[in-house]
């Protein structure tokens, strides 16, 4: 009977709300009719009814505990994964196994939050659990975009019963982290040692309780490169004791090698590290008995007859059943560097990574194979891409191009949007690269499409106030809605090599009478990308030419909103974000 007084639904917010009050309806009917069959006093029956709301109420807050993406899923539900296992810029990852549960990293660069730290049970399906940075130091340097700077290639382990997580700033030396919960909360990043072009470290806690760190060097901080030098540790691991000792040079045959991660085997150390570049190395490892070498070398994968190319820098994990495994990553041009598991063997006491077709100890990726086995069978799950914002924080796929001010932006979980306050465009800002309060997350799929609704409410004193949904990358373009003095418009927006300082080309499509829109960009294979808009939700206006999106310093392309304005007053106008769909 309460169904016949709710208004006929006219927007998404009384779809939502049809949606909560016809569940707790649902679930209030079958608590009425379970209390009085057992003849419940009427206390428990309004305490059952409070916490069927309150639960549906919950439910409604909460982010999908095994999301599936609508366009990439690696789990073929038949025993067998997909490469990549991951489709998404997840550059330089490391992981670990803790008991029955898989813990990886990897780079995030300039982006905030930063440091994710994904979750899985079979090393196949992946979840974001967190962040284990929250925003990077120095504040003040990070509180502009520094393209390319931030965190690179980190590497974690666990210890003692703590999580610690190395990782480079290439500015300004390398860091550490710790956490007895991989959850967190994380501690604040604490300086290891301090320099320009440290790079890569990975911590290994000897067998005598001696702590070592290897890294590598970045040649356009440190003018040199190609080597992996071994240093020893304080027994906390949060201090470099000595100047370290030199073990592997690759100038002659392991150009660039660098990314070196520390294991030991059968009484070998080992340091797996990737050499020839980014997008057309190989999988070096060197062996020793001793931890300061020398070291034998080996290549032990490459692209061979696959369609992976580059195939290096990860991990190595061991499952529970003793299965060995290895995460890397594929370098994919805009899409970014996307994350592939391999099946692992040794022999001799060398590893060899993926399918060795020719037997030569050298293996080359996988594109199927079977899953590992990890003793039980786990729901399929990817990391959350969509976004209905109707929780009270951000979905952890989204990262800010520098350390957040907190009044970018709010989550109203009674009306089910983020509100994004317009933020004054810095003075040194050329154009979007340099605007800190872009919201963005990865590209999730070769194919796909965003669809987001927007209102706009700009601040009526301001003009060229501005909020849309942006492709970002060395070149960005955009679909947005601008205050002007006489109204609103709609304007499409494209900048050719924008971190060079190019100036955007801004195109005024239409005046707008309602500033509620949907906003559309169509991504297809290699990356080429189409805008349209609509008024009503369903018939959808295509603008612009085909876009082709680009790489960023170190990181693919990325997709998502921005709210912005080029005056600085007392208050902003904002932009209500309904939802974000990724399909």
């Amino acid at each position: 009977m309460l169904l016949l007084y709710l208004p006929a639904a006219k927007n998404d917010a009384d779809v939502r709300l049809l949606q909560k009050w016809t569940a707790s309806v649902f679930i209030l009917r079958i608590t009425f009719r379970f209390c009085f069959m057992k003849k419940y006093s009427p206390v428990l029956i309004a305490i059952l009814m409070y916490g069927s709301v309150v639960a549906q109420k919950n439910i409604n807050s909460k982010p999908a505990e095994n999301y599936v993406s609508k366009v990439w899923v690696a789990d073929q539900g038949n025993g067998t994964y997909k490469n990549p296992i991951l489709h998404a810029d997840y550059s330089d990852p490391d992981a670990i196994r803790v008991g029955d549960d898989y813990y990886m990293i990897a780079s995030s660069f300039e982006d905030i939050p930063g440091l994710p730290v994904l979750h899985s049970k079979d090393l196949v399906n992946w979840r974001i659990l967190t962040h284990a940075v929250k925003r990077l130091s120095p504040v003040t340097h990070f509180s502009s975009p520094q393209h390319g700077g931030g965190v690179w290639a980190p590497a974690i382990r666990y210890h003692n019963g703590e999580f610690y997580i190395y990782y480079p700033d290439p500015d300004f030396g390398i860091f550490v982290v710790k956490a007895k919960n991989a959850a967190g909360p994380w501690s604040e990043p604490a300086l290891v040692e301090g320099g320009k072009g440290l790079i890569d470290p990975c911590p290994l806690w000897d067998d005598d309780g001696k702590a070592y760190l290897v890294h590598a060097y970045a040649g356009s901080r440190a003018t040199i490169k190609s080597i992996i030098v071994v240093k020893q540790l304080n027994a906390e691991g949060t201090k470099v004791t000595d100047d370290g000792v030199l073990v592997f040079d690759g100038h002659d045959q392991d150009p660039t090698v660098e990314g070196p991660k520390f294991y030991k085997r059968n009484g070998y150390y080992y340091i797996f590290a990737p050499a020839g570049g980014v997008a057309t190395g190989w999988q070096l490892v060197l062996r020793s008995k001793n931890i300061y070498g020398p070291y034998e070398r080996k290549v032990v994968m490459d692209q061979g007859t696959s369609v992976f190319n580059g195939p290096h820098q990860g991990a190595w994990v061991t499952t529970q059943t003793g299965e060995d495994w290895f995460l890397h990553f594929q370098d994919k041009d805009a899409y970014g560097r996307l994350v592939l598991l391999q099946p692992m063997k040794w022999n001799n006491d060398w590893p060899v990574i993926g399918v060795d077709k020719d037997g030569d100890g050298k293996g080359e990726p996988v594109a199927v194979y079977k899953k590992p086995n990890v003793g039980k069978v786990w729901p399929i799950q990817t990391p959350v891409e969509s976004d209905e914002f109707n929780g009270n924080s951000l979905g952890l796929q989204w990262q800010w191009m520098a350390n957040a001010k907190a009044t970018w932006a709010f989550s109203n979980s009674a009306k089910g949007m983020l509100r994004l306050f317009s933020d004054k465009i810095p003075d040194s800002a050329k154009n979007l690269w340099g605007v800190p309060n872009v919201l963005l997350q990865k590209f999730p799929a070769e194919e796909f499409t965003v669809t987001t609704k927007l209102i706009f409410t700009p601040n009526t004193k301001l003009e060229n106030e501005k909020a849309g949904l942006t492709i970002m990358g060395f070149s960005y373009a955009n679909l947005a809605l601008k205050s002007k003095k006489d109204g609103i418009y709609l304007v499409y927006t494209v900048c050719k090599d924008a971190e060079k300082g190019k100036t955007e080309v801004e195109k005024e499509l239409q005046k707008v009478t309602d500033a509620t829109v949907y906003f559309r960009v169509k991504v297809s294979k290699g990356a080429k990308c189409r805008f349209s808009y609509s008024f009503d939700g369903n018939n959808f206006t295509e603008t612009g030419d085909e876009f082709q999106a680009e790489v960023g310093r170190w990181i693919g392309a990325k997709v998502g909103l921005f709210c912005t304005r080029t005056t600085n007053i007392n208050d902003a106008g904002f932009a209500d974000v309904d939802w974000f769909r990724v399909e």
